[in-house]
């Protein structure tokens, strides 16, 4: 299980709203990410450059698994797994049946 954020969601906001808005005001990317994540104490700007490409892939800017697409894939992922466990749980079942009942039909 992930751990929580230490950034709280509007921070997130924030910081990604700073980028846009400062982005013409340095020279590079890199800049405007060390700048922003210096003033809203983030700890490293490729957390905050993180933040920026996942708005850009949720907004449809930018190619790539939008948040809702792996929230919905890791749910399922999460339910196949549970599916797999049922049917190795049904398999032993009826495997042990099927012994007992050979082990009945050889007796008689």
């Amino acid at each position: 299980m992930a751990r929580p954020s230490r950034y709280p969601l509007e921070l997130r906001r924030r910081a990604v709203r700073m980028v846009a808005e400062v982005r013409d005001d340095y020279p590079n990317e890199t800049a405007t990410l060390q700048v922003v994540a210096d003033k809203l104490g983030i700890g490293s700007r490729e957390t905050l450059r993180n933040w920026v490409q996942q708005h850009e892939i949720d907004a449809g800017t930018r190619p790539g698994t939008t948040t809702e697409e792996s929230s919905r894939i890791k749910a399922l992922k999460k339910e196949n797994a549970e599916l797999k466990r049922a049917n190795e749980i049904l398999k032993a079942a009826a495997s042990s049946f099927a012994a007992e009942l050979d082990r009945l039909h050889t007796r008689s």
